[in-house]
């Protein structure tokens, strides 16, 4: 790789980039959706068992053992499943993130042979990494909505709003694995960092409580976490059938797509040294 060779940094760039290698990232996420289940007896069948476990296990010691308590789906009574339908939502919206921002650290540790291609576009692989990662949170996306159908005989017209109110937590979720790539290159114990900070920030955001349970002083601070508005919107598209803010999903997307350029600048700026590194 040439070390003097200068990448644009530019927003219209990252589109640029996107689109022009479209088909690549498309063929890569199969491939990395396909290597991840590659010898196992399941297969692709894991990417079912998964949520549903844990879901269940997450269900039977907040509802069970902690004995929390949340306002029923709409037109089902108070149960066990209604909570598990509930608590879901936060942990699709939050396993999404975990997954991106934890297998960041390691995009290019993982694929050093490209490195060494100058032709190669190391700025689509965060791409197939959060691809990866929506191909995940649609399956789980599907389990809530036949557990959701079993526990109240319908769905929310406004289940339709979900892929939107996503949207901007996908363009923070890219922004995030850039930064994380290339700073896994530099500093590898960066990826030790990343798990603590995802599980800290699994309690730190609604997922197994709603913010109106806490005192107004702590909930400001909890409303500063990006992926609390995410998995509040969440929540009301798919279970209460109320629309979303789209004054503050505005917001959101433009902080969203901030942080994307931010940490595609970031990638394209230090990736020259990636060679010399590895």
């Amino acid at each position: 790789m040439n070390p003097h060779a200068k990448y644009r940094t530019s927003f219209s760039e990252l589109i640029a980039s996107f689109w022009q290698h479209r088909n690549l990232i498309v063929q890569m996420t199969k491939r990395e959706i396909l290597g991840r289940y590659k010898g196992s007896i399941m297969g692709l069948t894991w990417s079912f068992f998964n949520p549903v476990l844990m879901l269940t296990v997450y269900t039977f010691f907040f509802s069970v053992v902690f004995k929390s308590r949340w306002t029923a789906i709409p037109g089902s009574a108070e149960s066990k499943a209604s909570f598990a339908v509930i608590l879901f939502v936060g942990m699709i919206v939050h396993g999404f993130f975990a997954e991106v921002v934890n297998r960041g650290p390691n995009i290019i540790l993982s694929n050093v042979n490209y490195v060494k291609k100058v032709v190669f576009p190391l700025e689509i692989l965060p791409w197939v990494n959060v691809a990866s990662a929506l191909f995940h949170t649609l399956i789980s996306l599907l389990v809530l909505l036949v557990v959701q159908l079993v526990v109240s005989q319908n769905f929310q017209w406004t289940t339709l709003f979900f892929p939107l109110i996503l949207l901007p937590l996908i363009l923070a979720s890219l922004g995030f694995a850039w930064f994380l790539a290339a700073m896994g290159v530099y500093a590898r114990d960066i990826g030790q960092v990343t798990g603590v900070f995802t599980s800290v920030l699994m309690f730190l955001s609604p997922v197994f409580y709603p913010v109106s349970t806490l005192q107004p002083k702590y909930q400001i601070f909890l409303r500063l976490n990006p992926l609390t508005f995410i998995i509040e919107e969440g929540r009301n598209a798919l279970i209460y059938g109320i629309p979303p803010n789209f004054t503050s999903w505005c917001v959101a997307m433009l902080s969203g797509g901030l942080l994307a350029w931010a940490g595609f600048w970031w990638f394209q700026k230090t990736r020259k040294g990636f060679a010399d590194v590895l």
